[in-house]
C-alpha cells in the first residue's frame, strides 16, 4: 500500500515493503521515504540484507540517508554476518564504508571470541575495530584483554591496548596489566609494559611481578612460559625477589631468576648470578645457584650467619627449607647463640663441601663439612670489623619489596644493581 502527499514530498509504504539499492535490500512493512532528501526511516521492525557483504540487519527502528549511505538503527538492534553476530540496542552504520560507529552497549560474538564495548567503531569489511571505554575481548579459553582504548583485528585474532591494560588468564592463574599491550590469540602470545606487572594466583598467596617488559607465551613444545625482562621485582607474603631478568617454565616447573639475583624469605637471603626453583604444586620444593651462592641470615642486631661457595642446592617442605648442600670453596661464618639469648662468639670455617639439615621453623639440626675443614672461634670483643663478616657478604634488605605496591620502586641504585655482576660485589660499608 502506498500513500503519497505531494506537498510534503512523503511517501508512505506499508505491507511487505521491499526497497532495493543495488546489492542492498530493506525489508519491513512500514517505511516512510522522504523524496526531497532522500531518507527513508521504517518503524515496528525492519530488515536490511546486505549480499555484498553477507550481512543482515534487524531492528525495531531505522533510518537510512540513500545519498550518503549513512543509516541509523535503534531498539534490538541485530547485526548478523557469517563471522560474527552484533547485538546492541543503537548502532550508526555507512552502508558504504562498512564502518559501524558503536554509542551503546553493544556485544559481538563470533567463534573466537566476544567483544564487549560501548563506544567506538568495527569495520565489518576488514573485521577490525577500534574501541573505548574499556572495552573487553573474551577469547573462547577465558583470556581477557581490557583497555581504554582497544584496536582489535578479528582476521588476525589480534587485540591491542591502551590505557589501564589487564589481560587476564583465567585457566593459568594469571592476570598482565600495565600500560600498554597487546594479546595475538593465534600465536598464543600476550605483552605488557609501562608499569608492567603479573599476578600469579594459584596460591591462597598471590605473587605480584613487576619488570619493564612481561610477556607470556607458547613455545614450539606446546609449553607455556611466563618472561619478564629488565629490572624483576617480585612480591609475596613468604618470599621475595629481585633480578635482572626471569622466566617460568609450565613444562618444568621452573622459575629461572638471572643476573644478580636476590631471594629473601623471613630473616634469610640468598644471592647469586643465577637462582632456579623447582616448583610442585606452585610450592618450592627445591632451588640451586648453580654459579656461585652466598647465604645470609639476620641473626640480631649487626649479626649475620653466612655461607658461600660455588654451587648451593636447597631442599624444601612445606615451605621450609630442610636440607642444604654446597659445592666448592664453601666459607662459613656463624654466631651462636648463648643460654642467655645473646652473642659473644663467631665460628667461621672454610671446606670443599657442606651439608646443613634444618627443622621444623628452619632451626639447625646438623651441619657436617668434609673433607678437610679450617676454622676458628673469635669472641665477639676481640673480632675487628672485618673478621664479621664474609668477602662477598652483602645485605641487600634495602631493595627487598616491602609489599606487593612496592615492586614498583625501581630507582637507578636497583637497576645498577641487577645488571652488574654478581661476582664483584659492593661490599656493607659503600652502601
Amino acid at each position: 500500500m502506498l500513500h503519497y502527499y505531494g506537498d510534503d514530498q512523503l511517501a508512505q509504504l506499508r505491507d511487505n515493503v521491499r526497497l532495493e539499492n543495488r546489492s542492498t535490500t530493506l525489508v519491513t512493512d512500514n517505511l516512510d521515504y522522504e523524496i526531497d532528501t532522500n531518507v527513508g526511516y521504517y518503524f515496528d521492525h525492519g530488515t536490511i540484507v546486505d549480499n555484498r557483504n553477507n550481512t543482515e540487519l534487524t531492528s525495531v527502528f531505522g533510518r537510512y540517508e540513500l545519498d550518503t549511505k549513512n543509516a541509523q538503527f535503534t531498539t534490538d538492534v541485530h547485526l548478523i554476518s557469517d563471522k560474527y553476530e552484533m547485538t546492541t540496542n543503537q548502532l550508526d552504520y555507512n552502508l558504504n564504508t562498512h564502518i559501524a560507529t558503536i554509542v551503546d552497549e553493544t556485544t559481538i560474538v563470533s567463534d573466537s571470541n566476544t567483544i564487549v564495548t560501548t563506544n567506538g567503531w568495527y569495520n565489518t569489511q576488514a573485521d577490525d575495530g577500534t574501541l573505548y571505554a574499556r572495552s573487553r575481548v573474551i577469547a573462547k579459553d577465558g583470556k581477557t584483554l581490557v583497555g581504554d582504548t582497544v584496536y582489535y583485528n578479528r582476521q588476525r585474532n589480534y587485540g591491542e591496548a591502551r590505557g589501564d591494560v589487564v589481560i587476564t588468564d583465567p585457566n593459568n592463574k594469571v592476570i598482565l596489566d600495565g600500560d600498554y599491550g597487546y594479546h595475538d590469540d593465534n600465536a598464543h602470545y600476550s605483552y605488557v609494559t609501562r608499569r608492567a606487572r603479573a599476578r600469579e594466583f594459584s596460591q591462597q598467596d598471590t605473587l605480584y611481578l613487576h619488570a619493564d617488559t612481561l610477556c607470556t607465551l607458547i613455545n614450539d613444545d606446546s609449553v607455556r612460559i611466563l618472561r619478564a625482562f629488565n629490572a624483576v621485582r617480585f612480591y609475596r607474603k613468604d618470599v621475595q625477589g629481585i633480578g635482572d631478568s626471569l622466566q617460568m617454565s609450565e613444562a618444568d616447573s621452573i622459575v629461572n631468576l638471572y643476573h644478580h639475583a636476590v631471594v629473601w624469605s623471613g630473616e634469610r637471603q640468598i644471592s647469586g648470578e643465577e637462582i632456579n626453583v623447582h616448583l610442585n604444586d606452585s610450592a618450592a620444593d627445591w632451588a640451586t645457584l648453580p654459579q656461585y651462592g652466598l647465604m645470609v641470615e639476620h641473626v640480631g642486631e649487626d649479626y649475620y650467619d653466612q655461607l658461600s661457595g660455588k654451587t648451593m642446592k636447597a631442599y624444601f617442605e612445606n615451605k621450609e627449607m630442610r636440607r642444604l648442600d654446597v659445592d666448592g670453596n664453601v666459607l662459613v661464618i656463624m654466631y651462636p647463640m648463648e643460654s642467655d639469648s645473646t652473642y659473644n662468639k663467631l665460628v667461621s670455617a672454610e671446606s670443599s663441601y657442606l651439608r646443613v639439615l634444618l627443622k621444623e621453623k628452619q632451626e639447625v639440626d646438623k651441619i657436617t663439612m668434609w673433607p678437610e675443614v679450617t676454622g676458628k672461634v673469635i669472641p665477639l670483643y676481640l673480632a675487628k670489623r672485618s673478621q664479621l663478616y664474609l668477602p662477598q657478604f652483602n645485605w641487600y634488605d634495602t631493595y627487598r619489596p616491602k609489599d606487593p605496591d612496592d615492586i614498583y620502586d625501581v630507582d637507578g641504585a636497583t637497576r645498577q644493581l641487577m645488571s652488574s655482576p654478581v661476582d664483584n660485589p659492593r661490599r656493607l660499608s659503600e652502601q
